[in-house]
């Protein structure tokens, strides 16, 4: 939550570039609060295990936060029981015409397939653009990450020889970012992926700007102005175990698979993984929460068409 001082108080502008939340006493006398509206795109074949991941990141600030799950409308999913997305899920045809304030698009277990070769890709295509008028802010995951930054600007993803699979240092690129903000110099992330994004070829978009990055496994967090998006391209929202439910599982199948770097103690998957991450993957979620807040309309017909900046 922000905190109010004087404009003209030193303060402000000092605190306001370290990213520190800051609003002047005359917004603060006219901020209307609501339920923000947040919905997740949930690609992710465990369902269930996804909506947890993330709900408990963007449930941990004190914003009352109204959460609608959405899945693509032809896709059937066979890892969740029909009841249960009956249940809880709209397909998108059915919010089409409603506003968000955030969305996340989760990644996909699909990565190898071109884009286009996706059975949903048109769809999703239309969710993108749907974006622009309709959600205030987008944060895409992983796959969901790639496909967007693919669709709005062209940038590749490319197969890596061998899966990015543990828990890579990143180093913080903007430490004034609001979105950055409360963040070490450097933070562990857990990466799963058979697929890349390359520096070069984000740089040579003019607009974005790469947040977070690791010399081993490249660019992470970048951030799309221009189209009021995110996209990170590992996994913050992972819990304790699951890159060792993902490793038991290809051990189990007997699919080639290495260790998870920098995972268990000594790299030794006889022992128990410790969470590096967790502090982090919450700050990251609740400064994009706090940023939806600060910026949406008060009126959500407005979204897509005003933004409104509380700090003064």
């Amino acid at each position: 939550m922000p905190i109010t001082l004087p404009r003209d108080l030193p303060a402000f502008d000092i605190l306001a570039k370290e990213g520190v939340m800051v609003m002047a006493p005359d917004r603060a006398a006219r901020q209307d609060i609501r339920p923000l509206r947040i919905g997740l795109l949930n690609l992710m074949p465990k369902k269930i295990q996804t909506e947890n991941q993330f709900a408990r990141l963007i449930g941990a600030t004190p914003l009352q936060i109204d959460l609608h799950l959405i899945r693509m409308s032809e896709h059937q999913p066979k890892t969740t029981a029909p009841e249960h997305m009956d249940a809880f899920y709209r397909p998108f045809r059915e919010v089409r015409d409603e506003k968000l304030d955030g969305l996340i698009i989760t990644g996909a277990p699909i990565e190898h397939l071109p884009f286009e070769e996706v059975t949903y890709w048109d769809e999703l295509r239309e969710v993108f653009d749907w974006t622009q008028g309709n959600v205030h802010s987008t944060f895409g995951v992983c796959w969901g990450g790639m496909a967007m930054i693919h669709h709005f600007h062209g940038v590749a993803k490319h197969l890596l020889p061998h899966k990015a699979f543990g828990c890579y240092r990143h180093r913080n690129l903007a430490p004034a970012s609001p979105y950055l903000r409360g963040f070490s110099d450097d933070c562990v992330i857990p990466v799963s992926r058979w697929t890349e994004m390359r520096q070069a070829e984000i740089d040579a978009v003019p607009g974005l700007r790469t947040l977070l990055g690791s010399d081993e496994v490249g660019p992470c967090l970048v951030e799309d102005p221009a189209h009021r998006a995110l996209y990170i391209f590992n996994h913050f929202e992972y819990d304790s175990l699951t890159l060792k439910e993902e490793y038991d599982r290809d051990v189990a199948n007997g699919t080639p698979i290495n260790v998870p770097c920098n995972y268990y103690p000594d790299d030794d998957p006889t022992r128990m993984p410790m969470n590096r991450w967790r502090s982090h993957a919450h700050l990251l979620y609740t400064n994009w929460i706090s940023e939806i807040y600060l910026t949406t309309p008060f009126e959500i017909d407005r979204i897509g068409l005003e933004t409104t900046d509380w700090r003064g």
